[in-house]
């Protein structure tokens, strides 16, 4: 069914989790979850990454010592010469960096690297230019249908990049200037004191219905449902994807990675798998509309590859 084995990834934290918290967190997936790779940094908010920044040595190394890869993300926007700096640092980081901004992409040129979800790979043609540039992995827009990634897949192959997809969790769907979480609670951007922690999934947005609707996460927009491809796995294989993406919350990601590890190695089926993620703790429906090239937040029940 697949050429090459599948990898099972934990992408970085989006929210803003309690420092102590996010170390733990850590070292629970490092001593439990079977993922082969994590990714580390601060992807929305530069002002939240000195809350991490004394556990991040630790995490590592923890990671490591489990047999796990360790990538560096890097910022999705990029505004101030803060932000810039934070950037600058990352990628001089003597380790393999996921860049998720084009600035990111510039100072990465010439070395193996990655190319994290906000970075907009939607053909053959801006895939080819990045190769190019060093990419050696990239992580797709999780609004890519199947259709466009079945496309995509055998022009990276040529190229020697593999091909990862966001299979689990909230989906990024836009990034701001303004800090949505701070304006919520009648605070500047500058002066936010951090109040996206009282939030670890995110904040719910709700319609004039009082319908849940959307996620706000500081200054990113997410989606209200949880992505779950997990009916889909077989046919990503199928196609040439090779690394499948958990993104983080605040429910047991370790079972989470032990469901997902269980169906892409035959162990469990993608039924017995729905029901058992069912059984999780999760504050919102599942969707996999995008991949069907239908309204996100719809739900399609999936059909043998």
């Amino acid at each position: 069914m697949q050429a090459q084995p599948s990898e099972l990834t934990l992408g970085p934290v989006l929210f803003n989790w309690a420092p102590e918290s996010w170390r733990d967190f850590y070292f629970r997936i490092a001593d439990e979850a079977p993922v082969a790779t994590v990714y580390l940094g601060e992807v929305i908010c530069f002002k939240r990454a000195p809350l991490f920044e004394p556990y991040l040595g630790a995490v590592a190394a923890r990671l490591k010592a489990a047999g796990k890869t360790v990538v560096r993300s890097t910022l999705a926007e990029v505004m101030s010469k803060q932000e810039r700096k934070m950037v600058d640092d990352v990628c001089a980081e003597q380790t393999t960096v996921e860049a998720n901004d084009g600035s990111a992409l510039l100072r990465l040129r010439g070395r193996p690297h990655h190319a994290g979800p906000f970075v907009n790979v939607y053909n053959e043609r801006t895939l080819a230019v990045l190769a190019r540039g060093g990419v050696c992995n990239a992580c797709l827009p999780p609004e890519m249908p199947a259709s466009a990634i079945r496309a995509l897949c055998p022009e990276a192959a040529k190229l020697g990049v593999s091909i990862e997809v966001q299979v689990f969790g909230r989906v990024g769907l836009a990034l701001s200037a303004r800090c949505y979480h701070a304006r919520a609670h009648g605070r500047s951007k500058d002066s936010c004191q951090f109040i996206c922690n009282v939030d670890p999934d995110g904040m719910a947005l709700r319609t004039l219905e009082d319908k849940p609707f959307l996620t706000v996460n500081g200054i990113q927009t997410m989606s209200h449902d949880y992505l779950n491809l997990i009916g889909e796995l077989a046919d990503l294989q199928a196609m040439g994807v090779t690394r499948f993406r958990l993104s983080p919350h605040s429910c047991d990601m370790v079972e989470v990675a032990t469901i997902f590890r269980g169906v892409l190695d035959r162990r469990i089926s993608a039924t017995e798998a729905g029901a058992r993620l069912d059984g999780i703790k999760i504050e919102a429906p599942f969707s996999n509309g995008f991949y069907y090239g239908k309204p996100g937040y719809s739900w399609s029940q999936a059909t043998a590859p």
